[in-house]
């Protein structure tokens, strides 16, 4: 893997100081100009310091091939920038406009089914059209050399979301480059063959033309999954390579000029390899929506730890997030009351030094018009509108007390994520379609909490080796080289958690043999011989068992049939004899070179787990809050590196009053009331609690 590019933020306008840069994405050719001077003056009121401009612009920038018209865009800016509003401005090749696509529709991506995906709604063109790389790339250069010198234009936003709608294109040209792609990984079509299983149902290929993309094969049929495997890691590239052209193109003409594009990161938002792609970007910058309901709080912590983890603890900006409801849910709920600045504290929290929503002004027209925004339809005489005005006045005052100065202290655990590992166990032939590794992380990092711990959410490429105690969560693919980063780290006295429907397979989805997990089952000290898919579609049927910790599974069992002589059982299984599991090893811990492993082999979820983590964490020797604060609330602490700024944010995850102890000087509290003399803090629902040491 080559070295992440360096480092490059947007810095503040001449004259201004740094600051969290604040704002949204901006959509002046929406409305008329008579509302533009009154965006800006509410700009000014919020506190809004940054907005994002152009995304969706292509029609309005170039309305006929060749002709551009940029005089619109120019006043737009200069108004801004004179207001002190500085401008991250969009390439506007996120969506084609009508005449490219009518005079050359070979653009348009096709799906596995070969229908082309007409133009209508946006992103209608396939990574792989030469065709469509020259008219973006024209594109790039013009915007490049007309606002190489603009002074209001502090970052470069290439694209939007790339293959939010348009990651798997099966047209020809994707045909093209899957072979080019598949000859320069592997070199012959003989190590082709041997990658996919080819042996297997008569699909061994001749030579390179016979490579053809996963498209339609029948209901109810198996796709090869290394052939599916490979598809999915090739189509995230091809998009990396769009954008990386596009990226190169500004930076040619504008070279320094900081540049990203906009990731979706979260808990399921796993569709393209964004670690892959921290690389190529100047900054990490990430679109999060919450998931309603009770998880949504933590979900968006531990999507934004992953962040951080992406961005390897460089500041990142929060790109797009939500003022209340979405648009394209099949049932759209509001935030909750707090909610709004909650949640902005809560990305701030965990390392962003950006927080920006889509968009600034509601839209009155258009497919995102019940898309809520800074402005609702309502107008600024509105809660949502205040609420802004208050989270502005948040941000400020923690940028005065130096919060820009620190990042995200590093925890005592580390929770891993692996892009590749979901994509294999999206597979339809798997032992059970309950289980993707996507879930596991994040029930682990809420059990975590539960027990007053906030994890690191690190990629596998990422520095995870370097924590106290590494959690591996249905890491279904462990390669040779991770297999040995994790031997290495438990020998040298690392404390590891495995679970189930880890290390099944290697790089190239091959199961590892002579029993599960196959590449660390000496480190684990078990040996799995078969699995136990739970399930109750099938009457009578095994749906759960029970553990001896008082814990349940569910979905899924690993049949452990042998424990080394340096590993003792922690829980067992408790069930009928006929299941073959009563008394049957669970949960168990080894013994490594100067380390520990734990191995759970069972799907618990995050209550069972969080019920099963004090005895392992005791067995570890990792210390855990005092039983009354544990759970209640999430603490994130941001520090420089000499510890002279110090902040501490203290989350309320439940439904009703947290007390906690106040230590430091209370900075911002939003929904939480301070008691000064008995040095405590109530906080409410939705509540959030910052202070500094």
């Amino acid at each position: 893997m080559t070295e992440h590019r360096p480092f490059n933020w947007p810095q503040p306008l001449a004259g201004k100081s740094p600051r969290i840069w604040y704002g949204g994405d901006y959509n002046p050719d929406q409305w008329p100009e008579e509302v533009w001077d009154e965006d800006i003056e509410l700009m000014q009121k919020a506190g809004v310091n940054l907005v994002s401009v152009a995304i969706f612009s292509w029609a309005k920038l170039e309305p006929e091939e060749g002709v551009y018209d940029f005089d619109w865009l120019d006043r737009v800016i200069d108004k801004l920038g004179k207001a002190g509003i500085a401008v991250d401005l969009a390439t506007g090749t996120a969506s084609p406009p009508m005449w490219l696509t009518q005079a050359h529709s070979e653009i348009l991506w096709v799906d596995y089914r070969g229908d082309v995906c007409q133009p209508g709604a946006r992103q209608h063109w396939r990574a792989t059209s030469p065709v469509f790389l020259d008219y973006a790339l024209n594109l790039c250069r013009k915007m490049a050399e007309h606002y190489k010198d603009n002074p209001y234009v502090v970052s470069w936003h290439v694209s939007n979301e790339y293959g939010c709608h348009n990651r798997f294109d099966y047209s020809e040209d994707a045909e093209r480059a899957f072979r080019k792609w598949c000859e320069k990984k592997y070199g012959t079509i003989d190590a082709v063959n041997d990658a996919w299983g080819t042996a297997f149902w008569a699909q061994r290929m001749n030579n390179f033309s016979e490579i053809i993309p996963p498209r339609f094969i029948g209901d109810g049929n198996f796709m090869n999954p290394g052939k599916l495997l490979d598809w999915k890691r090739f189509s995230s590239d091809a998009l990396l390579d769009f954008y990386r052209a596009e990226r190169d193109a500004l930076l040619e003409i504008t070279p320094g000029k900081p540049q990203t594009t906009n990731f979706m990161v979260s808990a399921s938002g796993t569709g393209l390899d964004y670690d892959k792609w921290g690389y190529d970007v100047d900054f990490v910058a990430n679109d999060h929506y919450f998931t309603p309901g009770e998880v949504h709080l933590d979900e968006l912590a531990y999507s934004a730890s992953l962040c951080d983890g992406i961005a390897r603890k460089k500041p990142w900006f929060l790109m797009e997030h939500s003022t209340s409801a979405v648009n394209w849910r099949p049932v759209n709920y509001r935030v909750e009351p707090g909610e709004l600045v909650r949640d902005s504290l809560a990305h701030l929290a965990m390392g962003a030094d950006a927080i920006c929503y889509f968009q600034w002004r509601q839209s009155k027209a258009g497919a995102e018009k019940w898309h809520s925004s800074m402005v609702p339809h309502a107008g600024p005489d509105s809660q949502i509108f205040r609420d802004v005005c208050e989270l502005g006045a948040d941000l400020n005052k923690l940028a005065d007390e130096g919060l820009l100065d620190t990042t995200l202290v590093k925890s005592k655990v580390a929770v891993v994520f692996d892009y590749e590992s979901q994509w294999a166990t999206e597979h339809t032939a798997t032992p059970t379609q309950e289980v993707r590794h996507c879930t596991e992380p994040l029930a682990w990092f809420r059990a975590l909490a539960d027990n007053g711990l906030t994890a690191d959410v690190v990629p596998v490429r990422g520095p995870w080796d370097e924590y106290e105690a590494v959690v591996l969560p249905s890491l279904t693919i462990l390669s040779e080289e991770t297999s040995r980063r994790v031997r290495e780290y438990v020998a040298n006295g690392g404390k590891l958690f495995v679970t189930y429907y880890t290390g099944l397979v290697d790089e190239k989805d091959h199961v590892w043999l002579g029993g599960y997990p196959g590449s660390i089952r000496d480190v684990v000290g078990v040996r799995v011989e078969e699995f136990a898919a739970m399930g109750n579609d099938f009457p009578g049927a095994m749906d759960h068992l029970d553990l001896t910790n008082g814990t349940v599974a569910h979905d899924f069992a690993d049949v452990i049939t042998s424990v080394a002589p340096t590993a003792h059982v922690v829980a067992s299984f408790k069930a009928d004899k006929w299941t073959g599991f009563d008394g049957a090893p669970a949960i168990t811990v080894n013994e490594y070179g100067d380390g520990k492993a734990a191995y759970i082999g069972a799907r618990l979820g995050r209550e069972g787990l969080a019920k099963s983590l004090p005895t392992l964490l005791e067995e570890f020797g990792i210390d855990t809050p005092v039983e009354d604060d544990r759970g209640e609330v999430l603490r994130v602490e941001r520090a420089d590196a000499d510890d002279e700024n110090h902040f501490v944010f203290l989350f309320n995850r439940t439904h009703d009053i947290a007390v906690v102890d106040v230590e430091g000087e209370p900075l911002v509290a939003s929904l939480a009331q301070v008691n000064e003399s008995e040095h405590t803090a109530a906080i409410q629902p939705n509540g959030v609690l910052v202070v500094k040491l």
